[in-house]
């Protein structure tokens, strides 16, 4: 028996809609799989209309599956800390609600330290003029969405919603982290 050596690491972000989350990472070097989900919620396997309401506690999430010797976990979060607002509570823009909060759910002791240096490091800083909000916690209750809501910007990058929203963290994203983008 070989013995076995960890080559890839999984971190669960919600930094809003998932559709535009999603959209970013699918283009960072060393993101090998991209999911939009629902985590950290009451509700087992909830469905979009259920976590829509607001009552089942889960979040709008994608689930990152990323080589560490491509992309660290601070990179990975430097990125989700620029394309999304880390100071308002439970919103996101015009998406409003307990599902759109913003969300770092970890697997790792490392990925909590991380994290929570990043996070004392932007209050520290005063970089957003406002406390960052976003919530740390260990991953729970993690559900994929359905099947029509993955890859969706790629599928539909005229729609309404991707234009306007998705499409501009996608063009923030390239220009601040060119080295990154695949």
């Amino acid at each position: 028996m070989t013995p076995s050596t960890e080559t890839t690491q999984t971190l669960v972000l919600g930094g809003g809609c998932f559709w535009c989350t999603e959209a970013v990472y699918v283009n960072v070097k060393g993101v090998t799989d991209v999911e939009s989900g629902y985590s950290n919620g009451q509700e087992t396997a909830p469905t979009y209309e259920q976590v829509c309401t607001g009552r089942t506690g889960c979040n709008e999430v994608v689930k990152l599956t990323y080589n560490p010797a491509q992309i660290s976990t601070r990179e990975i979060l430097e990125i989700f800390f620029v394309i999304h607002d880390p100071t308002t509570l439970n919103r996101q823009g015009n998406d409003v609600g307990t599902q759109y909060r913003s969300g770092i759910y970890f697997n790792t002791p490392e990925q909590q330290h991380t994290a929570q240096a990043l996070i004392d490091e932007l209050n520290n800083e005063n970089l957003f003029g406002k406390p960052v909000v976003t919530e740390l916690l260990p991953l729970a209750h993690y559900f994929p969405a359905e099947a029509y809501h993955q890859d969706f910007f790629e599928r539909n990058p005229h729609q309404g919603y991707c234009m306007a929203v998705a499409a501009p963290k996608v063009t923030k994203f390239r220009k601040t982290f060119a080295r990154l983008a695949k």
